[in-house]
């Protein structure tokens, strides 16, 4: 490998980032750029898919300012990104709609259909994935019913990392994970006509494109792109799997000698386990993913939509009310401080959050695309400090609803995300957990891991494990071990928290009726 800087590229939901690293794992510099998301009628959320690749190629030319000789010393680049949706192309590569996010919650009456009538479990034997509104199946199937032009016109249909990684180097082209769980059979690694046939997409199989393992194929970045990017052309392209993938990773997912979870508290909350053989992974059901990760394992996950947006809603909120009352609110980083620290001071348990705050519902360890955030013990003695700090405790309580889902109890949970950051939340999850918790130390985990998997391509390590040793162990902070007072007090309440969303579904379908004035 020749070069001593390696590129991870992560196009979040919210945020581009390009981080410089050394092939042996330092963080050099990194650069970020916003990337916007465009909520429109009936629950839609879309991103513009010609800036989003502009704002990668600006985000990658922020880098090159901070990293001197970037484009000469540029060893390879890696790109992923926020996993799920649809992102459909023409024959031209010119994008036929805006990208449709994984949040977006206009396929839910078609899902709820697939999964009542027997289609979903059927589909889940092949990919091991629960059908939601993130997946984009339901969302094709959503697209034909109401703009058939659009899919007419489509030639391939990408998730986000892949429309990136075709404008870096030309290649239409998923990688073994989106491929497999949205339309593929895990065990053997590749399509299943089967599943298009029950999903009444056979028609629709021109638009799948070729499934490339990134950890063994990379491709050069095309003259076009270097200009946009200010990288070389020829550079190596590495398309590594989706950004929860890639965070469970570098955050320490992969440890043959240990059984260990991984918990990421960002815009959403993913709950990952890891599989060696496949005689090791149960029956399919209908909740989560079942996904080829890489050396030849795979890994488990269930997520619960929303994570940080429900901080980010609170937070919000604050904001705009200080605005209309025609106050300038301080910046949100010193909100989020003040806050954190009165949700530690707070009592626990004085009231039950219900983190369903995303306007897709949510998709574990239950798929209710109607289902709603609530506060449970909601009284005038409780505080905004209260609130913060049930908002923290709904997150705990989720993910440990989202690895029972899975069986799966790890003796010790990897955590990252930006939730992860504060040791109030930290303290507190792990207590909900009742279980040890390492967090991963590394600032930019997923742009990490997709590097790490440019360096498998490349050849800079013989094996997954040779990186880790040099990439992830580093990076893990000692264990943090729960309060046993307070694991306690949560191992009872976290039976309420589960009886206090039970039986709410037909509530939520009234109130969506209600609200759509039917």
């Amino acid at each position: 490998m020749t070069g001593d800087v390696i590129i991870g590229l992560d196009a979040g939901t919210s945020v581009i980032k390009a981080v410089a690293f050394t092939p042996d794992g330092g963080q050099i510099e990194t650069a970020a750029m916003p990337n916007q998301v465009d909520r429109v009628a009936d629950g839609g959320a879309e991103q513009d898919v010609m800036r989003t690749w502009a704002d990668a190629g600006r985000t990658l030319r922020l880098l090159a300012e901070k990293v001197p000789d970037l484009a000469r010393r540029t060893a390879a680049l890696a790109v992923t990104g926020q996993g799920d949706g649809t992102w459909l192309i023409d024959k031209d590569g010119d994008p036929v709609a805006p990208a449709w996010l994984w949040l977006d919650a206009r396929s839910g009456a078609i899902v709820d259909r697939l999964r009542h009538n027997g289609v979903g479990e059927k589909v889940a034997q092949f990919t091991g994935t629960g059908l939601s509104c993130s997946t984009q199946s339901g969302q094709l199937l959503w697209l034909l019913e109401h703009r058939p032009t659009v899919v007419e016109r489509a030639t391939t249909a990408f998730h986000c990392k892949d429309w990136l990684y075709f404008k870096l180097t030309g290649e239409r082209a998923t990688d073994p994970s989106e491929g497999v769980f949205t339309f593929g059979d895990y065990r053997s690694r590749a399509y299943a006509d089967e599943v298009l046939h029950l999903l009444g997409l056979s028609s629709l199989r021109r638009l799948l494109p070729p499934i490339v393992d990134g950890t063994r194929h990379h491709a050069g970045l095309r003259p076009e792109a270097a200009r946009a990017t200010g990288l070389s052309e020829g550079t190596p392209v590495v398309l590594a799997p989706l950004d929860v993938l890639c965070t469970g990773l570098g955050a320490g997912l992969y440890d043959p000698a240990r059984n260990v979870g991984c918990t990421i508290l960002g815009s959403t909350g993913m709950h990952m386990r890891l599989f060696h053989r496949l005689d090791q992974i149960g029956a399919s059901n209908q909740i989560g993913w079942t996904t080829p990760f890489v050396g030849g394992t795979w890994v488990g996950m269930v997520s619960n939509m929303a994570a940080t947006l429900n901080i980010d809603w609170l937070i919000g909120a604050i904001e705009q009310g200080m605005i209309d009352a025609g106050v300038t609110p301080p910046p949100r980083r010193a909100l989020l401080a003040t806050f954190d620290r009165l949700a530690g001071e707070a009592s626990p348990g004085r009231i039950l959050y219900h983190p369903f705050i995303a306007e897709a519902g949510e998709r574990g360890p239950f798929v209710k695309p109607k289902a709603r955030a609530q506060i449970l013990g909601l009284s005038d003695s409780v505080s905004f400090a209260d609130i913060m700090r049930g908002i923290y405790e709904g997150l705990g309580f989720a993910a440990r609803d989202c690895y029972e889902a899975m069986g799966h109890r790890p003796d010790e949970v990897r955590l990252a995300g930006g939730a992860s950051r504060s040791p109030v939340c930290r303290r507190i999850v792990a207590a909900a957990l009742g279980q040890p918790i390492r967090l991963a130390a590394r600032e930019e985990i997923g742009a990490a891991g997709a590097a790490m998997v440019a360096c498998l391509a490349l050849g800079h390590f013989p094996d997954v494990a040779a990186a880790c040793a040099r990439w992830v162990e580093p990076a893990l902070g000692a264990a943090t071990a729960p309060d046993p007072a307070l694991a306690s007090h949560y191992d009872r309440l976290f039976e309420i928290y589960r009886e206090g969303y039970r039986g709410m579904t037909g509530v939520w379908h009234a109130l969506d009726r209600v609200r759509a004035g039917g």
